[in-house]
């Protein structure tokens, strides 16, 4: 195990360069040119090599649950140390063999890499993401109860404001709701922070818009304010409030953003939202913007 940690750290300096240089360079020649260098004694550099290039491969997919995971954070603003340990934990964690490496066992070595090479701030950053998304994941391979944490006193945190819609069209045949899916599998609502001197509406027009390709007619009705913790890079945590109006908008196409974290945007039925799979969170939302929708068609 001692050694799989070396080759690991060897996984983490090979990507950091290969990223800070643009990752044009052939990754293979420099994970091997450091393994003989810091790690001369360990014969496993097929696992190494595997392992970065796996990770190079399947980057983009990562960046998007970096994204979902950290939307506070955005890719390139992430310090390129901690963004290349979460490449490695998230690629073990959602790529990896479970029974060569349990998804604990993967998240527990990001940290590690974290805490040696990033100190505690960086450490905890890389915690609470994957954290996240092995929360999201349903905590597979979990055998034992986790030790108890001191409660946060959310009224000393810091608050980011934000402001989303439940966006919808008027059809023949009735009504239908445009929603977004993410790269965990789950339909979701667009929101986003407002831009200076952005009035809550034309933040709502703008996000719909970039997110879903959707255009807004009229904002209408505030349905509600939504909170909930999210993780800072230092490792500390924050607030998230959402401003969720009513939003009609025109019929037509719907296409994902490119902002990432978002893999489908598409139109529903009212009967058609009551089976998807949504964040327990927006559900009070979604059902207040269709009970209203409800009430203006009778």
């Amino acid at each position: 195990m001692a050694n799989r940690h070396l080759c690991r750290s060897i996984v983490m300096q090979s990507l950091f360069e290969w990223d800070f240089g643009g990752c044009t360079a052939d990754l293979e020649e420099i994970v091997k040119r450091n393994a003989a260098e810091f790690a001369p004694g360990i014969p496993d550099t097929d696992f190494m090599v595997t392992l970065a290039q796996g990770i190079a491969d399947k980057r983009a997919k990562i960046d998007e649950v970096i994204v979902a995971a950290a939307p506070e954070w955005p890719i390139e603003k992430i310090a390129v140390l901690n963004r290349t340990i979460l490449r490695i934990g998230l690629f073990e964690l959602l790529f990896g063999d479970r029974k060569e490496v349990p998804p604990k066992v993967a998240i527990n070595e990001a940290i590690e890499l974290a805490k040696s090479f990033g100190g505690d701030s960086g450490s905890r950053f890389v915690n609470g993401v994957l954290g996240a998304v092995y929360r999201e994941m349903g905590e597979p391979g979990k055998d034992q109860t986790s030790k108890k944490k001191e409660p946060i006193d959310i009224t000393k945190l810091p608050i980011d404001r934000l402001i989303g819609a439940v966006v919808y069209t008027k059809t023949g045949n009735g009504v239908r709701l445009a929603l977004l899916r993410d790269v965990f599998g789950k339909w979701t609502l667009t929101k986003g922070h407002l831009k200076d001197e952005e009035t809550d509406a034309e933040g709502v027009v703008r996000k719909a818009l970039d997110e879903m390709g959707a255009v807004i007619i009229e904002v209408k009705d505030l349905l509600g304010e939504n909170e909930y913790l999210a993780n800072t890079e230092d490792g500390g945590k924050l607030r998230k409030q959402v401003r969720y109006f009513l939003a009609e908008a025109k019929d037509g196409d719907l296409r994902p953003g490119e902002s990432g974290g978002i893999a489908d945007a598409k139109w529903f039925t009212l009967p058609e939202v009551i089976d998807l799979t949504m964040y327990d969170d927006i559900l009070p939302i979604v059902t207040k913007g269709v009970n209203i929708l409800l009430g203006k068609q009778s």
